[in-house]
């Protein structure tokens, strides 16, 4: 207790004063959850949660005498928030009436109640490691359901029966999923099974809801151990049933293990190549969600694009293409923004495009090519491609990434000498219309595009050569004999 508490001693004289505000009005304030959990960890708490049995009006008014804003955005659910600022700095809180609410089990819509104690109010959270609380200012620790025991066992179980705790929210199954992977807990036998009977019903959870957890899932140091659970538990099948479907195919690259395993473990290597947090872009500072999203989703194709050959083989021949678009109808069901979904599409169709150059044998073209076509996310096809090596032939593997390390090198040198991430026609939109004598239109795009391969292809020619190369392009094309 006294490690905790001493964990506590940044933010003491925020406790025991705000503490002393509510007893003072008659009134009982705690601290709840996760930052009592952290502290038992060894965590300093990012965040600071409190409850009360004051009621939302009387919150207000205790808080508005300590600081110099309040909130109520959140006054319906019972919580109000305020600001404190002093000698530069600013403090914030929020703190919300014990509640006892109840659930009509289809929407998840809770019909809010107030309750009336601590202890009624802890037995409603999700899990016994954050159904522990710090009353204030007296620092009396509250631990009704053994929530510090299970913490030091490691087993995450809930306050009242699993199938009740899942019941009143489903979407506790996908935090499960994740405080495994955060915390390092493994599930009772009893939260396991709930998981495996109930993962249907996060059919009734919002997909932003549902996305917000595979997030923070994702972002997690070491997140496989939460997706295996994900999958082993059944609630994969209703969250990215993409997922489980990996582990019916054998990848044909890597025979000793299926391609569900293969994923996992490029998740990992990926993780390993991110920078440290703060770096530079070209470092891809860690954790980088488009970059473990593409790791996880690289070979979704697999399972629609699989051919068993004559020969006894075993192809999956434009798994990438088919697994882009499959990625992109996934996070966008998932709610995703468009600019991650294109992203992570993105790297999803391109992890191939290294292997398709052979052992070395790069053109100036088609290293010109890789880079205009990954654009900004360059970086992370970079670690994409490395991480994709899972081969156990350590000479096979030493040669592929000697063969990327030379890759590297000749995008650096081209970098140099070209600019490529900004390469253009050398002739603009009206140069190509003066050229060819033609309107702005379909024609002139098409000739625009002709005009960026030949730069692709043979790097800068000239703007005469370049008006050349158009007017032999012009002359096969059915509109120059349209008089």
């Amino acid at each position: 207790m006294k490690q905790a508490v001493a964990r506590l001693a940044p933010v003491l004289p925020l406790l025991t004063e705000l503490g002393g505000c509510f007893s003072r009005a008659g009134h009982e304030l705690a601290l709840v959850g996760g930052p009592v959990r952290d502290a038992f960890l060894g965590r300093t708490p990012p965040d600071l949660d409190f409850t009360t049995s004051a009621s939302p009006d009387e919150t207000e008014a205790i808080l508005r005498a300590w600081g110099s804003a309040t909130w109520d955005m959140g006054r319906d659910f019972g919580t109000i928030g305020a600001v404190r600022r002093s000698d530069g700095s600013e403090t914030t809180v929020e703190v919300t009436t014990y509640r006892a609410d109840a659930y009509d089990g289809v929407t998840r819509k809770p019909v809010v109640a107030f309750g009336e104690s601590l202890e009624e109010d802890l037995v409603r959270r999700d899990f016994t490691v954050n159904a522990m609380a710090m009353r204030l200012p007296s620092l009396e620790f509250v631990d009704p359901h053994g929530g510090l025991a299970d913490l030091e066992a490691g087993v995450l179980r809930t306050p009242s029966t699993p199938e009740v705790s899942f019941g009143d929210d489903p979407l506790r199954m996908m935090r499960a999923v994740r405080f495994v992977a955060q915390l390092g807990l493994v599930p009772a036998p009893e939260v396991y099974a709930a998981m495996q009977a109930m993962a249907g019903s996060l059919a009734i959870v919002s997909a932003e809801r549902v996305r917000d957890e595979l997030v923070k899932l994702l972002l997690a140091p070491a997140p496989r151990a939460g997706l295996e659970l994900l999958t082993e538990s059944g609630l994969a099948a209703h969250v990215l049933p993409e997922l489980p479907a990996l582990k019916l195919e054998v990848d044909e690259h890597h025979r000793h293990k299926d391609v569900y395993d293969h994923s996992l473990i490029v998740l990992d290597q990926a993780i390993s190549l991110e920078g440290p947090a703060g770096g530079p872009p070209e470092s891809v500072p860690g954790p980088d969600l488009v970059l473990r999203l593409a790791a996880l989703l690289h070979d979704i194709g697999k399972p629609a694009t699989r051919r068993f050959e004559p020969a006894g083989g075993v192809s999956f021949h434009h798994h990438e293409v088919v697994g882009a678009k499959m990625t992109a109808k996934r996070l966008k069901a998932l709610r995703f923004d468009k600019d991650t979904v294109k992203a992570v599409a993105r790297l999803v169709e391109l992890h191939l495009r290294f292997h398709g150059y052979g052992d070395g044998q790069w053109t100036d073209s088609a290293v010109r090519r890789y880079v205009t076509d990954a654009g900004p996310l360059l970086p992370r096809l970079h670690r994409l491609t490395r991480a994709d090596c899972t081969t156990r032939n350590v000479r096979k593997a030493q040669r592929l990434s000697r063969t990327y390390d030379e890759l590297e090198r000749r995008i650096e040198v081209l970098l140099e000498q070209e600019e490529l991430a900004a390469v253009r026609p050398e002739l603009d939109g009206n140069e190509i219309a003066q050229v060819l004598g033609i309107s702005p239109g379909p024609v002139l795009g098409r000739a625009y595009k002709h005009l960026l391969a030949v730069r692709l292809d043979e790097g800068p020619i000239g703007k005469g050569a370049a008006a050349d190369r158009l007017r032999t392009w012009w002359a096969d094309q059915p509109e120059s004999k349209q008089g």
